[in-house]
C-alpha cells in the first residue's frame, strides 16, 4: 500500500508513469497446494483409503486379502507413473484428477452392480450398462492419451479384482472399450468427436455382448437356440451406455477445465476465433501486425505438426503473440507508412526501448483480457533475449561518428559514453517450450522474408537456417526442451511454407504487347 501511494506521488510530479503494470504471478496458496509434498502424501492416503473402502462396501463376508490385492494394484499404478516420469506424480491437481476419475468410475460400477444383484436391474444387462469408458475418455481428452491408457489398463485391473464374483467379461469389456475411447480421442478438436468416441466404445461393448452371450461364451451350437432378442437388447444397452458416458464427459469438461486449470484442444480452438476483441482491435488499429500474425499462424502450425508439438496452441499463440503492438502500432515496420517514419526523430536507444516494450504491453493486455498462461508465456518468450539488431547497428554507427567528430574537436575518448548491448535486447525469458521456440523462429523468418526481392528456394532456405544458427550461437534454446533435430525440422518446414506463401506468379503480358506479338511475322507459326 505504501509503495502504491509513493508511485502515485511520483506520477503526479511527472517522475513516473501513472499506469501500474500487471504481473504474471500465480496465487501462492494455489502453488502450495499444487506442489506441497505433505498434501501429496495426504492425497495418496485418501485415494488408497477410498479404493479400500470401495472394495469393502457391499461385501459379505469381508475378505481382507481382496482389499490388500486392490491396494497392491494401487501401488503398482503409482510405480508405473514414477517409472514413466509422468507429470501426474509431480502435480497434486493432476493426481487428484486421475485417481478421482478412476474412483468415480468405481463408485458408478459398484452402484450399478449392487442394484443389479438386488434385481433392480436385469443381471444379464448390467455388465453392458456399466460406464467402462468414463475415466479413459475424460482423462484422454483432458490430459492426453498416456493418461487415458493408464486409466484403461489399471481401471480394468481394478474392475477384475474389486468386485467379488466378477467374470472376466468385466475386465475384457473395460479394456476394449477404454482402448477404443482413447484411440478415438487422440485428436479431439470438436465436442462432437467426444460423442463419436462414446458411441464407438459402446459399439465395441455391444460386439462383446454378441460374442459372449449372457455372461460367458455362447454354448448353444444351433442358431435357433441363440437368444437373439437378449443379445440385441444387450448390444443396444452397451451402445446407449457409451453414448450417455460421452454426453456426461462432454458436459463435465468445462467444469473440470476450470477446476483443474486445464485447457483442452477444444478450448484452444474456441480461442482461435478471429472475432476475439483483441484480434478485432488488432485488425483495425494495427492491420499490418494482424496480417503478420495470420501469416505466422500458417507457418507455425505445420512446423508444430512436424515435431509433434501442440498445433492448436501454436495457432492461437501466433494470433496473440504481438498484441502488445496495439499500444504504439505506428512504431513497428509492418504498420509504418512510407511517408513518415517516427523512428527518424528518436535516438536508437529510445527506439529499441519502444520496440522491446511491446512484450510487457502484450503481457499486460493478456492479463487484462484473462488469456491463458500458456499464451502469456508465448508472448514473453517468443523473442527470448535476442538483439534488436537494426537499432543496435544504428547506435554503433552514431557512436563511431561521435568518435570521429570528437577527434576533430579534440574530445577525450572517455567523454563519449559507452554503448551497452543489453539495452538493445528483448527482456526475455528465453523460450521454455517447443511452441514458444517455433513461434519465435517463424516470427523472425516471416518478417525477414518480406525483404527478400526474389524469394527462390535457395534464398529462403539460407535465410531461415541463418536465423536458426544465429539464435543457436546466442544460446536462445538453452532452456528449451527441444533437440537439434527438431529445430532443423522446424526450419525445413518453415522454408516449405514460405515457398508456398511467396511463390512467384506468371507475369502476363499486357493486351497491346500480346497483339503486337501476334501481328509479328511468323507469330502464328
Amino acid at each position: 500500500m505504501v509503495k502504491y501511494f509513493e508511485h502515485r506521488q511520483l506520477a503526479a510530479r511527472g517522475l513516473a508513469c501513472g499506469k501500474t503494470r500487471r504481473r504474471v504471478e500465480r496465487n501462492k496458496f494455489l502453488r502450495l497446494l499444487e506442489k506441497a509434498k505433505i498434501i501429496r502424501i495426504l492425497l495418496l492416503i485418501a485415494i488408497g483409503t477410498g479404493f479400500g473402502a470401495l472394495d469393502f462396501y457391499g461385501r459379505d463376508p469381508f475378505a481382507p486379502q481382496r482389499v490388500c490385492l486392490t491396494l497392491f494394484i494401487f501401488v503398482a499404478a503409482l510405480g508405473h507413473l514414477w517409472i514413466s516420469g509422468s507429470e501426474v506424480l509431480r502435480s497434486n491437481s493432476r493426481l487428484s484428477l486421475v485417481f478421482g476419475a478412476l474412483l468415480t468410475q468405481g463408485v458408478l460400477l459398484k452402484f450399478l452392480l449392487l442394484h443389479g444383484a438386488s434385481d433392480t436391474l436385469y443381471t444379464s444387462v448390467v455388465p453392458f450398462l456399466l460406464p467402462y469408458a468414463f475415466a479413459p475418455l475424460a482423462l484422454s481428452v483432458l490430459l492426453g492419451k498416456s493418461e487415458g491408457l493408464f486409466a484403461t489398463i489399471f481401471g480394468s485391473l481394478w474392475i477384475a479384482f474389486l468386485f467379488s464374483g466378477s467374470h472376466p467379461l468385466f475386465m475384457i469389456t473395460s479394456l476394449i472399450t477404454g482402448l477404443v475411447a482413447v484411440v478415438a480421442t487422440r485428436h479431439v478438436r470438436r465436442r462432437s468427436l467426444i460423442i463419436r468416441a462414446g458411441i464407438y466404445s459402446g459399439v465395441a461393448a455391444g460386439i462383446l455382448a454378441v460374442i459372449f452371450g449372457r455372461l460367458g461364451p455362447l454354448e448353444n451350437a444351433a442358431l435357433k437356440d441363440i437368444p437373439w432378442s437378449l443379445l440385441f437388447f444387450q448390444s443396444m444397452t452397451a451402445v446407449g451406455s457409451g453414448l450417455c458416458t460421452a454426453v456426461v464427459v462432454s458436459g463435465l469438461l468445462p467444469i473440470l477445465e476450470s477446476l483443474f486449470r486445464i485447457k483442452t484442444d477444444i478450448s484452444w480452438l474456441e480461442m482461435s476465433d478471429l472475432n476475439h476483441p483483441l484480434l478485432r482491435r488488432l485488425s483495425v488499429e494495427a492491420p499490418g501486425t494482424y496480417q503478420h500474425s495470420i501469416a505466422l499462424a500458417q507457418l507455425a502450425e505445420p512446423a508444430a505438426e512436424a515435431i509433434g508439438a501442440n498445433t492448436t496452441i501454436c495457432r492461437v499463440g501466433a494470433y496473440f503473440h504481438d498484441i502488445g503492438k496495439l499500444v504504439k502500432p505506428e512504431y513497428f515496420t509492418e504498420n509504418i507508412s512510407s511517408e513518415k517514419n517516427p523512428h527518424d526523430s528518436l535516438t536508437p536507444t529510445m527506439s529499441a526501448l519502444i520496440i522491446s516494450a511491446h512484450i510487457k504491453e502484450g503481457v499486460d493486455l493478456a492479463l487484462k483480457n484473462k488469456l491463458p498462461l500458456r499464451i502469456i508465456d508465448i508472448i514473453r518468450e517468443h523473442h527470448g533475449t535476442t538483439m534488436i539488431r537494426y537499432f543496435f547497428q544504428r547506435a554503433q554507427q552514431q557512436q563511431e561518428d561521435a568518435r570521429l567528430g570528437g577527434k576533430m574537436m579534440n574530445l577525450r575518448p572517455q567523454d563519449i559514453p559507452d554503448l551497452a548491448a543489453e539495452n538493445f535486447r528483448y527482456p526475455g525469458p528465453k523460450p521454455q517450450s517447443k511452441e514458444a521456440a517455433i513461434i519465435g523462429l517463424a516470427d523472425a523468418a516471416e518478417s525477414a522474408s518480406r525483404s527478400v526481392e526474389k524469394p527462390t528456394p535457395q534464398r529462403l532456405d539460407d535465410l531461415v537456417h541463418d536465423l536458426l544458427e544465429e539464435r543457436l550461437r546466442d544460446g536462445q534454446y538453452d532452456e528449451c526442451p527441444i533437440t537439434m533435430k527438431e529445430l532443423h525440422q522446424i526450419a525445413d518446414t518453415i522454408v516449405l511454407s514460405l515457398l508456398g506463401m511467396l511463390h512467384s506468379r506468371i507475369s502476363y503480358k499486357k493486351r497491346e504487347e500480346r497483339e503486337q506479338a501476334l501481328a509479328a511475322p511468323g507469330a502464328e507459326g
